[in-house]
């Protein structure tokens, strides 16, 4: 029986990974059409969606330079070695250590880096009211007059889309923030479920609106449970809008699996065909880490991203090393509700 148990599991495991071949053509074909360049230190560069914008394909994380464990002074140092080497995206939030992530930021893109970031913050607000005084909170944390990119944080519950969109919503803030010059660009996120994203966008449809970008976890674990990378990541493709991905290591719960390595959870992610993968930079290493692989990546080819999809098949089956989408863990709205205004 041991033996009969062991032929089924190798028999499905093949059967499960046949059924993903198609949704990996599709993936491999459309990052084939993606345009990308490198400056002459080697950092890959790819165009936002529909804005024509060119941006580091590795882009720094908000939180983690928020962190306790770190000095102002490290944080600062963090974020200018990065874009000293080349890395102009810049992810933060209006909620990311109770403020300090934007503080921090803020300082280090004086004395003339601001110039040279495409600068991305988030806010929680579903209320028009609560949306816009976030958005200026933002900006004097940011030390600026405005952000290249403002997203709708933390879409993750069904009810969240028509919150966004309806009357005195929060898309009505951010829009009148564009008008006003504060914010350049539009795009919302959330980890939970690719359903909630494709609420957000058929709403945004219903209104005639259309997202810059739009921001979720992509990683080797998403393909097997709950798959953004295969039920959104094709449609914001056909539909122009510039993915971000976020996520590449769940935090560190992907790592602690022990199926894969860090380069290969980015190499993977940086083979989808998205704008940005945003990764949590929190130290030299870290950074290094990151740089290394926007340097050294090539494409993958089907056969390998198969390859890294079965490593991870077993771990991935149930969503237990992803744990953003199957608890309230990494849920930041849901432990502070009244952010939601």
């Amino acid at each position: 029986m041991p033996s009969l148990n062991r032929r089924n599991f190798v028999r499905n495991s093949v059967l499960s990974l046949a059924a993903l071949s198609p949704a990996i053509e599709q993936l491999h074909a459309l990052s084939q059409q993606q345009s990308q360049t490198r400056d002459a230190n080697g950092m890959l560069y790819r165009t936002l969606g529909r804005t024509g914008e060119r941006v580091s394909a590795i882009g720094l994380g908000g939180y983690h330079i928020g962190k306790p464990s770190l000095t102002e002074a490290e944080s600062i140092a963090l974020i200018r070695q990065a874009i000293d080497s080349g890395i102009n995206f810049l992810d933060n939030c209006w909620d990311y250590n109770d403020g300090v992530s934007e503080l921090r930021m803020g300082k280090a893109l004086r004395d003339g880096y601001r110039n040279r970031a495409f600068l991305m913050t988030k806010i929680d607000g579903r209320t028009r009211t609560a949306a816009a005084q976030q958005i200026d909170e933002s900006l004097r944390r940011l030390q600026t007059d405005h952000v290249d990119l403002m997203q709708l944080h933390e879409v993750i519950r069904l009810e969240d889309p028509d919150r966004a969109f309806a009357a005195d919503g929060a898309i009505e803030a951010l829009v009148a923030a564009r008008q006003a010059g504060k914010v350049r660009y539009i795009g919302f996120t959330g980890h939970k479920d690719p359903y909630v994203h494709l609420r957000m966008l058929q709403m945004a449809r219903q209104h005639n609106f259309h997202f810059d970008t739009v921001q979720m976890p992509l990683n080797v674990m998403d393909a097997h449970f709950r798959s953004f990378t295969h039920d959104v990541l094709p449609v914001l493709v056909q539909q122009g809008i510039a993915p971000l991905g976020m996520k590449a290591f769940g935090d560190h719960f992907i790592l602690d699996s022990g199926t894969v390595e860090p380069m290969e959870c980015l190499h993977y992610c940086l083979n989808l065909p998205i704008s940005v993968q945003i990764t949590g930079i929190d130290s030299v290493a870290i950074l290094q880490q990151a740089l290394t692989a926007a340097k050294t990546f090539q494409p993958l080819t089907p056969a390998q991203v198969t390859a890294i999809l079965a490593k991870t098949r077993t771990a991935a089956a149930d969503g237990r090393y992803e744990l953003y989408k199957t608890t309230n863990h990494f849920d930041g709205t849901a432990h502070r509700p009244a952010e939601l205004g």
